[in-house]
């Protein structure tokens, strides 16, 4: 059995239309438009490239976007002075400070300072309480991008085993919380997990986000599980995921490729979340 593939580009594609077509609407109806800012700080190539990809496609969608480049010895005070006028500012509707950021400036600050009702990242304090509640809330795009994804193949959580390999605040711990609210029995593993093949083995869906490249090997699957691979690793000058996707794809049922699989979803669930903040601040 060779698994199918699930496209990033395919569902991200179709979420996209929807979007469109419904900015179209809106806009007629209020005579404006979503409006994105994001700040990047410093030179970061892979930040760069991230920013550029965000910026094309809010262009694209028709959204009001601004994309503010500052210097790496940027103050901590100075960034935060920026986010507080973009929280002010009544044409944006979502605000993202690309992370990483410079070591003199403290990450949780900046997080913090982000308006509740402009944190398209779901980052806030207040949206993660939120989600961790099953409250209102963003919900971080990659983790939303990877619901998306089970979704677009009709599968149903309810029941089902669910795996997830890595415990960051940006994509482990808030799939697990999405799964769990979907009704499935969830375990997190990570880098101190005893038998890691052995858990991830009972797994009837598993996510892999830890930025190892190729840890889990096809033997670590389960035959006919759902693979969803977050991981984006360089190797030899090729992208490569967490999951050694050639033994996986053998036994998995579906599985998502990198690159071409969650990549595409993070930045279109942004959007979505950029419209999300358009609607509630105009109240549609």
């Amino acid at each position: 059995m060779t698994a199918k593939l699930i496209s990033g580009p395919e569902v991200a594609a179709a979420i996209r239309e929807q979007i469109s077509t419904e900015l179209a609407s809106l806009k007629e109806k209020t005579g404006k438009v979503p409006g994105l800012a994001v700040i990047l700080v410093g030179e970061d190539p892979a930040s760069q490239a991230y920013v550029g990809n965000k910026e094309k496609t809010a262009g694209k969608l028709g959204f009001h976007s601004v994309v503010d480049r500052v210097s790496a010895d940027i103050t901590q005070e100075e960034l935060l002075k920026k986010i507080d006028d973009l929280n002010k500012d009544e044409d944006i509707h979502g605000i993202l400070v690309q992370l990483p950021l410079p070591d003199h400036i403290e990450e949780k600050a900046v997080i913090d300072a982000i308006a509740v009702e402009k944190d398209v990242d779901g980052f806030h304090p207040i949206n993660v309480g939120n989600l961790m509640i099953g409250d209102d809330c963003y919900i971080p795009c990659t983790p939303h991008g990877c619901m998306k994804m089970l979704e677009h193949i009709g599968y149903d959580l309810k029941g089902k085993n669910a795996v997830v390999v890595g415990r960051s605040n940006i994509v482990g711990k808030p799939v697990a919380l999405l799964m769990l609210q979907q009704h499935a029995t969830v375990t997190i593993c990570h880098s101190r997990t005893a038998d890691l093949g052995a858990v991830c083995r009972e797994a009837d869906v598993l996510v892999v986000a830890v930025g190892r490249p190729n840890m889990i090997t096809g033997d670590m699957v389960k035959p006919g599980a759902v693979v969803i691979d977050v991981g984006i690793n360089r190797v030899d000058g090729k992208l490569v995921g967490d999951v050694e996707f050639d033994s996986a794809k053998e036994v998995a049922s579906y599985i998502t490729p990198v690159p071409g699989g969650v990549g595409p979803m993070t930045i279109t669930m942004l959007m979505l979340n950029t419209l999300e903040a358009f609607k509630r601040k105009n109240n549609l």
